[in-house]
C-alpha cells in the first residue's frame, strides 16, 4: 500500500485489500472514500466488503464510484458531500489514487 499525502486531512492510495484496512486505522486515518466502481478489475474486494472491515476498524466509509473516463457533476457532489461529513484524516482510494486526487484538486479549486 502506498499512500500519497495531499494534504495535512486527505491522502490518496491505489486499491484496498481488507487486510489493509489494519494499518490504515494504524496510520491514524478514520475515514475512507472509494472511488473505485466495484467489478472494474477481476478480483477486486467489492465496497461493501471494505466498509464492512473498515467499520470494524472503527473507520467510516463513503462510496463515490467514479468511472474511468471521467468525473461527472454528481461524482463532484457526493465527494465534496463525503469530505463534510467524514471523520478527518481521509484516505481517498482508487485503482491507483489519481480519481480520488483528481476530485480532491477539483474540489480544492471550486472553494478557492
Amino acid at each position: 500500500m502506498e499512500i500519497t499525502q495531499i494534504s495535512d486531512d486527505f491522502s490518496t492510495c491505489g486499491q484496498l485489500e481488507t487486510d489493509d484496512l489494519a494499518e490504515v486505522k494504524t496510520l491514524g486515518f478514520r475515514s475512507l472514500i472509494c472511488v473505485r466502481p466495484d467489478g472494474e478489475q477481476k478480483g477486486q474486494p467489492t465496497f461493501g466488503k471494505i466498509q464492512e472491515c473498515a467499520k470494524a476498524q472503527g473507520l467510516q466509509a463513503r462510496y463515490v464510484p467514479v468511472k474511468p473516463s471521467g468525473a461527472t457533476e454528481a461524482n463532484h457532489i457526493a465527494f465534496s458531500k463525503a469530505l463534510a461529513e467524514l471523520s478527518e484524516p481521509v484516505l481517498g482510494y482508487c485503482r491507483s489514487g489519481q480519481r480520488a486526487a483528481t476530485l480532491w484538486r477539483a474540489r480544492r479549486d471550486t472553494a478557492a
